[in-house]
């Protein structure tokens, strides 16, 4: 089935820019909302952004509001998440998940990419 493959994180100082990338393989992965998670050490995976499979509708989590955006590339098979002013708060894996609406859950995912955001 899909398959994605999670790219972009690095490090990167209080106030920089980071755009992470989300490509799809293997399955339907146009057709899905995709979204955008994190996980910091010792503490439980948190939702960041989601764009739906139209790519019109957009959701973020309240922390990350007017400084990330998620858009996504049909050509392409991929979704990013471009993000501004990040704060070291920022830091954790971010993943990428495909919706699986009809129950509620997120499934496909992968192996994640690390954000530091450190001076």
């Amino acid at each position: 089935q899909v398959q994605v493959v999670e790219s972009g994180g690095g490090l990167v100082q209080p106030g920089g820019s980071l755009k992470l990338s989300c490509a799809g393989s293997g399955g339907t992965f146009n057709d899905h909302t995709i979204g955008w998670f994190r996980q910091a050490p010792g503490e439980e995976r948190e939702f960041v952004a989601q764009v739906s499979s139209s790519g019109r509708n957009t959701d973020y989590a309240d922390s990350v509001k007017g400084r990330f955006a998620i858009s996504r590339n049909f050509a392409r098979f991929t979704v990013y998440l471009q993000m501004n002013s990040l704060k070291p708060g920022d830091t954790a894996i971010y993943s990428c998940g495909v919706g699986a609406e009809l129950t509620n859950s997120w499934v496909y995912w992968g192996q994640g990419t690390q954000v530091t955001v450190a001076s």
